[in-house]
């Protein structure tokens, strides 16, 4: 192409005022959609250089369409990368691509108040000066777990790291080699340790650890003894570890028996998981977990145990560098105050549901749907996210007939997408992660794309 006809490129200002793409701003912004339509502009001439060209040449007209049908494509895909919802039809309860658990629309509204205007954050509202930042969250927590004092930080993550940084610094920290795990996004418990400043020390074999392993590991460089979640994965067969009070009444008074709960779980009948509460009164010193898993909260990490542990804790510069804002702060103290009154975390109800709701679900989805392309079939949810791994219970599910990669894709163009699974070149939605207020809009999908 002629250099006369890359002149007929339209400009960006002329792009951003046509009547097809100002909706974008709102959605993207105008500097953001802006830098796509210079990009795009770029890309555009960039071909048409590299094009051999045959026959007339386009108009300035034809130009100005190709690169507007290119910059709209260009917003839809930056559009689809913000947060925002979905149906969750895997059933895995607290999928973590999905963010975890979904929050009570009830605590949603309630901390409404606190965070579209201003609040108490570190204003102690008694005595008009400066107040502590957290309110209510940690002593809540504190309650929730039965511990004697707790801390909120950002996530678990950040809430072992600041355990290990307090504590064990230049110091020696036990794990047992089953227990030196990577979750996902690469998070590496001797990773972990290395950085912190402390040294770890591997203690027993991948299957089992003795009583024996630890107390005889113990140094006087020992500082702490690191219990960790399995998280993702479970080690069956010919397997071994001490309970977790023999262990803590064998340890020296002065090494702190540390647990990464992970999970969240307190008082929940969750096969594979001990509670947080289990696990302080068996002994351990502090036990860290998340909030936004088997709790039902929002994303933060929550350390329980020892008072004066707690309270070095919360003095340690690092507990500065971790801590949550307002919003997650009142979000967790409005779900602590409705779980401390009796009601059950998000995940609990869910794996209570029974066969017979879960059929009643899936008659309203299939109603008026070809049976012959679609229908019932059991299927397996399980806690995910980290929580009682290879653990799974009964469900139910929507199969559909036809070509399954082709359907999950339009599944995930809807409106609010929706994400399925595919077993045995079938696609699967799995009923029990769809919540009550989404099936009808799950039905009108399928009846869009069955036809």
């Amino acid at each position: 192409m002629s250099e006369a006809d890359l002149s007929k490129l339209p400009q960006i200002e002329r792009l951003l005022a046509n009547p097809r793409v100002e909706p974008w701003f709102q959605r993207l912004s105008r500097p953001l959609v802006s830098r796509l339509a210079a990009e795009t502009v770029a890309s555009f001439r960039q071909s048409l250089r590299g094009e051999p060209r045959e026959g007339p040449s386009p108009s300035a007209a034809e130009v100005e369409a190709g690169v507007l049908a290119e910059l709209e494509g260009a917003c839809r895909l930056a559009a689809r990368r913000r947060v925002g919802r979905v149906i969750n039809a895997t059933g895995v309860i607290l999928h973590t691509n999905l963010g975890r658990a979904p929050l009570p629309r009830e605590a949603w509204s309630a901390a409404e108040a606190a965070n579209t205007g201003y609040s108490n954050l570190e204003l102690d509202l008694a005595t008009g000066g400066r107040g502590l930042r957290g309110g209510l969250a940690a002593e809540l927590s504190a309650l929730a777990a039965g511990a004697e004092a707790a801390l909120v930080v950002n996530n678990n993550a950040a809430a072992l790291f600041l355990i290990l940084t307090c504590f064990a610094r230049r110091r020696e920290v036990l794990v047992s080699r089953g227990e030196q795990v990577q979750i996902g996004g690469g998070f590496r418990i001797p990773e972990i340790l290395a950085l912190s400043g402390a040294r770890l020390v591997e203690v027993g074999t991948t299957n089992v650890t003795t009583l024996e392993d630890y107390t005889e590991a113990v140094g006087l460089a020992t500082a702490m003894v690191l219990l960790v979640h399995s998280s993702n994965f479970r080690i069956r067969g010919f397997t071994e570890k001490p309970p977790l009070d023999r262990l803590a009444r064998a340890l020296p008074k002065d090494v702190i028996l540390a647990v990464d709960q992970g999970s969240g779980a307190l008082d929940e009948a969750v096969r594979g998981e001990q509670g947080a509460g289990r696990c302080l009164d068996a002994g351990a010193h502090l036990v860290s977990f998340s909030a936004d898993k088997l709790l039902g909260g929002p994303q933060a990490g929550v350390i329980a145990g020892r008072s004066d542990l707690i309270r070095t804790l919360s003095r340690h510069p690092l507990n500065r560098v971790f801590r949550p804002g307002k919003t997650v702060l009142s979000l967790l103290e409005e779900c602590l105050v409705r779980r401390l009154n009796g009601g059950p975390a998000g995940a609990a109800a869910v794996l209570s549901l029974s066969p017979e709701e879960l059929q009643r679900r899936g008659r309203r989805v299939l109603r008026g749907l070809d049976s012959t392309r679609v229908r019932l079939v059991p299927a397996l949810m399980t806690p995910g996210g980290g929580s009682a791994p290879d653990e799974d219970y009964p469900s139910l599910a929507v199969e559909l007939a036809g070509e399954p990669q082709a359907q999950l894709a339009r599944l995930r163009e809807w409106e609010t997408p929706i994400i399925g699974t595919i077993a045995e070149d079938r696609v699967l939605l799995n009923l029990a992660t769809v919540l009550p207020e989404e099936i009808q809009v799950l039905r009108s999908a399928l009846q869009s794309i069955l036809g």
